[in-house]
């Protein structure tokens, strides 16, 4: 008969055997992945020599795709999802802190090659380490109760640096804080990510990355009636008052006292509710007459923004993101009582 302490060695026995088998295999598993020649290679290396990529890149995007779980070596060439994932993945397998500063920057270089960064309207955002220098973000603080504009000053694989004015509140006070960062990308959607407050030095704010981004899609087109004041400058350098009765990213429908025909081209100026004046050139596209009985005197006119309206075309469709969600919270709530 067995005794009870032979049992127990017999058993840690084969659970070391068998742990020891399961190593060697995750080791040899490891050796093939790091060392056999991977589906896809004859594709990776073409790419790789028509995009003329130098030797420490090449190295580089080869320590990505083998720590990542792709079959094909060429896949982390073919979209900034797949590339993405691939560095998100190497980051948590080595952790951002130990990787060598030269490969950090190659990592950043790769993806302004590969054109895979947020400026490119074909690639996917998926990480705000796609996001450019120059890009304005709106920052949320506290739940979103405040909230002020900034603009990117600087980005790198570690993290993003915003502007900051302390007007808003101590900038110290906000290390180790969690906010909310708001990105709109025109014609595509609103990117908001929660990211840490690393740092703070003069008037800056150092952001750590996301790659867990909400996205709220905008259609170019939707119109959001509206009801402002607006004073119209012409090329006579003449003004006059009028009103906005609806508004959208690609356009307004504005009611003026004056005349006008297609085509004809004159400057606006409208108080946009918690993100300040707007000052843009607008091309008449129709006359609809003076249909408005609201406003008997006012010839009603279809107009598109024209020249560099980039910036007021990002607010509008922020506030229009903004009204529709206060307009859905009612909804939500009457859905979902608690």
């Amino acid at each position: 008969m067995i005794e009870p302490l032979q049992l127990f060695w017999i058993f840690g026995i084969v659970v070391l055997v068998l742990t020891l088998v399961a190593l060697w295999e995750i080791q040899r598993s490891y050796y093939r992945r790091e060392h056999e020649v991977m589906f896809g290679t004859p594709l990776f290396d073409a790419q790789i020599k028509e995009l003329g990529l130098l030797p420490d890149e090449i190295r580089v995007l080869e320590k990505l795709v083998r720590s990542s779980k792709y079959e094909n070596k060429d896949a982390i060439l073919n979209t900034a999802t797949l590339f993405e994932s691939a560095v998100s993945n190497y980051y948590d397998f080595k952790g951002e802190e130990n990787v060598k500063k030269n490969v950090l920057e190659v990592i950043a270089r790769l993806r302004r090659k590969l054109n895979f960064t947020a400026a490119n309207h074909l690639a996917t955002v998926t990480s705000t380490r796609q996001y450019n220098e120059t890009d304005r973000v709106d920052v949320l603080l506290d739940g979103g109760t405040r909230m002020f504009h900034s603009t990117i000053l600087g980005t790198d694989e570690l993290g993003l640096v915003v502007g900051y004015d302390e007007s808003v509140g101590s900038g110290r006070s906000l290390v180790g804080r969690n906010v909310r960062l708001r990105w709109t990308r025109p014609e595509d959607a609103v990117y908001t990510a929660k990211v840490a407050v690393k740092s703070f030095n003069s008037g800056r704010l150092t952001l750590s990355h996301a790659t867990n981004l909400e996205k709220k899609q905008l259609r170019r087109w939707v119109r959001e009636p509206v009801d402002f004041p607006v004073v119209a400058t012409f090329e006579d350098g003449s003004t006059s008052n009028g009103v906005l009765l609806d508004l959208s990213a690609g356009g307004i429908l504005l009611g003026l006292p004056v005349d006008f025909s297609s085509g004809q081209h004159l400057k606006i100026r409208f108080e946009l509710p918690s993100f300040g004046e707007e000052d843009v050139e607008i091309e008449i596209l129709r006359n609809l007459g003076q249909k408005n009985p609201k406003f008997p005197d006012y010839y009603f006119l279809t107009a598109s923004f024209f020249g560099a309206f980039g910036w007021t075309q990002e607010r509008v469709l922020q506030y229009i993101f903004e009204v529709h969600k206060q307009k859905k919270a009612p909804e939500e709530v009457w859905k979902n009582p608690k």
